[in-house]
């Protein structure tokens, strides 16, 4: 449950975890918490507010912070003034100012932890935040729709629809997880996407929107839309490293932005739509991604789900 909490928060939250807590008395919920938009409360935070915590369980995604606020308490003093029983944690926080000294500090206030339950859910809900801290840029996730034989339009530049609504409505789920959303020049050109979130209860979900494109110039000649929120530039896929606020990032096309990101090792979950047609001669789904030899292509990607949308597959891969 709380895990599902922290799906809640993804894309809103940056630059903090967008973490999910459940509080429980013998084997009731009580309450529950998910950190809200813009980083606050936290969700320890929000689930603690006019509760009677004492002698309950605590389950956490993420380990309590420990550093001190101006925007709010540390979530581990929250906890230790509510006197729980016990705390579980799902993942260990690698920021280094609490790292597991959250986790000692409740211990050596009498609580009992438990953690690493579902330590890899936990990171995948918040990949964005662990990426960030890791690897010092947001965590891209990069969206193919394609045909069976891997073609995303005819050769004329006809992709409108390839998959079906339901496919569809899942790719819009996706937009509203993410922080910003990148299309490449091509796409920005050719389809003018307005990139905002068309599903019933999540219109205030469109994420902010970018350009691939190296040229500044390239850019400011471009016919965009001009609502909110605004476009910004990307003269290149490391330039998201000095994005602010954006810890998940989605990248929708074309085929030169995909292989741009993958060329620059920036990509790290690939989710595939699948459309039971075939098109032949047509636009490839990827652009040259520098690929010498057939060995390398192999061992970078594990398929982790798979699922019908409709009539169209939905598959997602992880990095290796």
């Amino acid at each position: 449950m709380a895990l599902a909490l922290s799906w809640r928060g993804r894309g809103r939250t940056a630059p903090n975890p967008n973490v999910g807590c459940v509080i429980v008395r013998d084997g009731r919920v009580v309450s529950r918490g998910w950190t809200q938009p813009g980083g606050r409360p936290h969700a320890e935070a929000m689930a603690l507010e006019g509760v009677d915590a004492k002698g309950t369980d605590i389950y956490t995604t993420l380990e309590p912070c420990v550093h001190q606020s101006a925007r709010g308490p540390a979530c581990v003093d929250l906890i230790v003034a509510a006197a729980p029983r016990r705390v579980v944690i799902a993942a260990t926080d690698p920021d280094p100012r609490t790292d597991g000294r959250g986790i000692a500090q409740l211990r050596s206030a009498g609580i009992e932890v438990v953690e690493g339950l579902l330590a890899d859910e936990a990171k995948r809900a918040m990949a964005g935040f662990f990426t960030r801290l890791e690897k010092g840029r947001p965590h891209v996730t990069l969206k193919l729709a394609t045909s069976l034989d891997g073609q995303v339009a005819l050769p004329d530049g006809s992709s409108q629809w390839i998959t079906g609504p339901e496919a569809r409505a899942h790719a819009h789920v996706e937009r509203a997880l993410a922080d910003m959303v990148v299309v490449g020049r091509g796409t920005a050109e050719s389809d003018s996407p307005t990139l905002n979130v068309r599903l019933d209860g999540l219109a205030n979900r469109t994420p902010a929107r970018a350009v691939l494109t190296g040229d500044y110039s390239n850019f400011s000649k471009l016919q965009l839309h001009a609502d909110k929120p605004v476009w910004q530039h990307l003269a290149e896929p490391g330039a998201i490293a000095d994005l602010e606020n954006v810890d998940h990032l989605l990248v929708e096309g074309g085929a030169g932005a995909a292989a741009a990101f993958i060329a620059a090792d920036c990509a790290d979950r690939l989710i595939l739509y699948r459309a039971p047609i075939l098109i032949g001669a047509g636009l490839s789904a990827l652009g040259d991604i520098g690929l010498a030899q057939l060995d390398d292509a192999h061992g970078h990607w594990r398929l982790i789900e798979t699922r019908m949308l409709g009539k169209d597959r939905m598959e997602v891969y992880e990095r290796a």
